[in-house]
């Protein structure tokens, strides 16, 4: 059995549940090995079963890892859980509370008319995720490395006038051309005021001389995310624009030099915050300071000020201050962090000196 697997079978034992209920594309994928975007497993101690319906039957039975038996459903996957539901004995069920809506919620509780309990383990899944393995993090590497590259090569063709929409396209065309299966989230290229929007994804707007350009963007490797960001300015910046660049790099620079086993996400917010606040911009910085990657693009740990997760070796997690001063512009720069024994390795390899287009 998979030793994923058997992480599964600790959380039977622990809870004292019959079985696991996976649901969402991310944890059946992590726990299963299965790509595909429509199925339901169940495991219980002695079998773990995937369900799924005849678009995706044979690739179930290649992708799927050892121990795990595929069965095809004909009426629906429901169908096929209450019956194995009802063969196992499994009357106390581990569900992705999280991850499900109270409808699928609902309808899950009507067909199980067996099953006793449903319980929320969503916590207990994620935990499993937070320490990445060798083999992610060669494959999150892959990732990184992509949206690097992808990065050094759109500069050239950024220029006066051409729209943020265009930038973002060009972009995620490279990505794909470097070997991403897609984008890891909506490209963000926010230019001039619009800079300023945390999370201001590409409009129409022309970018023009004097503008800065957060560009804000990942690649999907192999099922795994990155996620990178950097501001570059077309022309010469204002002196205060420069000013905010360098109290950014600054409040990133030391959350990156912080970032042991041991520290807290809310901890090392608080690296960053408190430069930001001490040059006075404490009201234009309201989002968290990162967050964990890995199969999606926001996992746990938390880096935030309500993050009370550990640190510890292998987590992967993103470091990125940002000040947004509305009609001005903003600034943010972020890189990943795979954290090891000794502390930080950042894989990006783009430079974070001032980029003038």
């Amino acid at each position: 059995m998979h030793q994923r697997l058997k992480e599964l079978i600790k959380i039977l034992e622990k809870e004292e549940l019959d079985g696991i209920l996976l649901t969402g594309r991310s944890n059946t994928f992590y726990f299963t090995g299965f790509t595909g975007s429509t199925s339901v497993c169940i495991v219980s101690r002695e079998k773990v079963y995937l369900i799924v319906d005849f678009r995706y039957t044979s690739q179930a039975k290649e992708q799927v890892f050892d121990g795990i038996e595929t069965i095809q459903h004909e009426k629906g996957a429901m169908d096929v859980l209450s019956r194995l539901c009802s063969e196992y004995c499994i009357f106390g069920i581990g569900i992705e509370g999280n991850n499900m809506t109270y409808s699928e919620y609902l309808k899950i509780k009507e067909k199980l008319i067996n099953v006793k309990e449903l319980r929320n383990i969503q916590d207990s899944l994620d935990r499993i995720r937070m320490t990445k393995d060798d083999n992610e993090l060669q494959i999150i590497k892959g990732a990184v490395d992509i949206a690097d590259k992808a990065f050094s090569e759109i500069l050239p063709f950024i220029k006066p006038g051409i729209r943020e929409s265009e930038v973002a396209l060009e972009l995620e065309y490279r990505m794909r051309k470097l070997g991403a299966s897609g984008p890891s989230f909506e490209t963000i290229i926010a230019s001039g005021p619009r800079s300023a929007l945390p999370h201001g994804t590409a409009g129409n707007r022309e970018i023009k001389a004097g503008d800065a350009i957060v560009m804000d963007f990942g690649a999907i490797y192999k099922g795994y995310s990155s996620d990178m960001t950097r501001t570059v300015f077309m022309g010469e910046p204002s002196g205060k624009l420069k000013e905010i660049y360098s109290i950014v790099l600054e409040a990133q620079f030391e959350a990156l030099a912080a970032s042991r086993p041991g520290i807290t996400g809310k901890e090392l917010d608080s690296v960053s915050r408190s430069i930001i606040n001490r040059a006075g911009y404490e009201k234009c910085f309201g989002h968290g300071l990162g967050h964990g990657v890995g199969i999606e693009i926001h996992e746990k740990p938390g880096i935030s000020p309500k993050g009370n997760e550990i640190l510890e070796q292998g987590m992967v997690f993103t470091v990125e201050p940002g000040i947004y001063v509305e009609g001005l512009g903003g600034v943010r720069i972020e890189d990943m962090v795979f954290l090891t024994s000794d502390g930080p390795v950042i894989p990006t390899k783009s430079t974070k000196d001032i980029i003038i287009l």
